[in-house]
């Protein structure tokens, strides 16, 4: 007899978490149809369908979703870095555009009969009196209510948690919630506005001469994680597979490090020698690392590698495209 192939839909498949997880899904055995306003910068797709579309369209979306799926990974979101969320000159195009795609994915998604969602949030919703000691930022799961996140970025994903819940209690919609911190790794971009903290920081380190000076936003004493992309995908694998358990949970690294720390390591990696020069810009909260007790206690899982492993996979990636453009 032969085994029917699981099926998945990934949205935002251009994307570098989705290409990431396209890649990881194919080796399980998963049949995958993906979409997305445009195919990976980096690298080739691995999904057996690419569909080019703009989820906030309505036709898009009901062709997209014409079976019952197994799995639905929604990662589509108007996104950047700092320089992207921070600025206040993004904050309607952000909010507008991500709840778009998700209330079309969600209805569209009900009429298909989809099985289970994974919906990825972002750490950017919890509260920013929460986070103004960069030594010991609170950034538990049951913090994020009363609600006060720092950027309109934050708050559409918050809303859209509730959405994917609401439907959940009241349409049965089988949803997995993840708020995800600072995701990073090859593939990603890395020099258009858009990048972050360790793609900024491994560019700007290999475009600058040993001896010479790179310039940092603020102090350098805020502090944050970041996780490697290959240990995301394993846990959110991780709560795909939960029987019971849906989020929202963290999935990050607890181990916090200040930009200063950042810019350290990856020179340490380079091999360089650089002054920092520090500079006004948008730098978000003061401090935030992932609080992972709830997800230890209800699915065994943490990342077991160190930030420093990551960032030289990261960093000898980008160090290639900056040669490439000279």
């Amino acid at each position: 007899m032969v085994k029917k192939l699981k099926t998945a839909l990934v949205c935002g498949a251009g994307g570098f978490i989705g290409n990431h997880l396209i890649a990881r899904l194919k080796n399980e055995g998963f049949w995958i149809r993906a979409v997305d306003l445009k195919r990976p910068e980096f690298g080739k797709t691995a999904a057996d369908e690419f569909i080019i579309g703009d989820l906030r369209e309505q036709s898009v979306c009901k062709k997209i979703f014409d079976r019952p799926f197994d799995e639905v990974y929604q990662l589509a979101a108007d996104m950047g870095g700092a320089g992207f969320i921070f600025t206040g000159e993004n904050d309607a195009n952000i909010m507008r555009n991500s709840a778009l795609i998700n209330i079309n994915a969600i209805q569209y998604g009900l009429k298909a009969g989809i099985k289970k969602m994974f919906y990825s949030s972002s750490a950017c919703i919890y509260p920013s009196h929460n986070q103004k000691n960069p030594k010991n930022p609170n950034c538990a799961e049951d913090s994020a209510f009363p609600a006060a996140p720092d950027s309109e970025y934050g708050w559409e994903k918050l809303f859209s948690e509730r959405l994917y819940l609401s439907h959940h209690r009241n349409y049965g919609l089988d949803v997995r919630i993840a708020r995800l911190h600072n995701v990073f790794g090859p593939e990603g971009t890395w020099n258009d506005g858009r990048e972050k903290a360790p793609a900024a920081m491994c560019r700007k380190v290999a475009q600058t001469p040993d001896g010479g000076t790179i310039e940092m936003w603020g102090d350098g004493k805020q502090t944050r994680s970041f996780l490697y992309i290959d240990e995301c995908l394993d846990g959110i694998r991780k709560l795909m597979d939960a029987k019971e358990f849906r989020g929202p949970v963290n999935i990050g690294s607890s181990e916090m490090v200040s930009i200063n720390q950042l810019a350290r390591m990856v020179m340490e990696i380079a091999e360089k020698k650089l002054k920092t020069k520090h500079i006004p810009g948008p730098l978000g909260v003061r401090g935030r690392v992932s609080d992972n007790r709830l997800i230890v206690k209800k699915l065994q899982w943490k990342p077991t590698k160190p930030l420093k492993d990551g960032l030289a996979k990261t960093y000898a990636w980008i160090s290639d495209q900056v040669a490439s453009q000279l």
